[in-house]
């Protein structure tokens, strides 16, 4: 299993990505808001999302790609300004979303550089991607992506960590994140909470783990 494989419709990824050289992406509180504000608003559209850890120098997502049909909609409508010529490589999943994270990063960056008075790019390319093609492996998913801050030192409890999706997917506010689909996957709230306070084994998913 390739870290760089193609993107298709309806399947699930995990995402990664850092800063390049190791650098920070993230230097104020108020960065990991756009972010996820600028995420809302480039990838949204082409994917579902189901977790997410922002820390300071990378990234963790669990995603899935929509259905071809929706990513040929988002793609017809887009300004012919922002789009080359139609064919049917330019129409691909791995194409319309990659191309979405490039706008996600490119915007981003441009914001980091003007309030930091630095130049160049701010994110490695291409983004690391691993296929969970496991359906059962998605709640490990989850739990890995959530127990990132813990794993890395940034705190004794993941729980604590206010940068990831674990607390947005059991507060009732508005959200882009699939909470309802997400809870479902652990059956209730109580036990969603309950199983990220089980030990687990990165074993068994370490094929789609992504650490650079």
């Amino acid at each position: 299993m390739t870290q760089n494989s193609p993107l298709e419709a309806n399947r699930f990824y995990h995402i990664y990505n850092r800063g390049i050289n190791s650098e920070n992406l993230f230097r104020a509180d108020r960065n990991y808001t756009y972010f996820l504000n600028k995420y809302t608003q480039y990838l949204t559209p082409v994917v579902d999302t189901f977790a997410y850890c922002l820390l300071k120098n990378h990234f963790h997502l669990l995603i899935q790609v929509k259905d071809q049909s929706t990513l040929n909609t988002f793609y017809n409508n887009i300004s012919i300004n922002h789009r080359k010529k139609l064919n049917e490589g330019l129409h691909s999943a791995d194409f319309i979303v990659s191309k979405q994270f490039a706008r996600l990063f490119s915007s981003y960056t441009q914001a980091i550089n003007k309030a930091n008075e630095r130049t160049g790019a701010l994110f490695e390319t291409p983004f690391k991607r691993k296929e969970v093609e496991n359906n059962s492996y998605l709640t490990q998913m989850i739990l890995y992506i959530h127990n990132n801050p813990q794993k890395h030192g940034f705190v004794q409890d993941f729980k604590d960590y206010i940068h990831s999706s674990y607390h947005s997917h059991l507060i009732n506010k508005p959200t882009k994140l699939e909470r309802q689909q997400v809870i479902l996957w652990f059956g209730t709230e109580k036990q969603f909470i309950e199983f990220h306070n089980s030990p687990y084994k990165e074993t068994i998913i370490k094929d789609l783990i992504i650490e650079i």
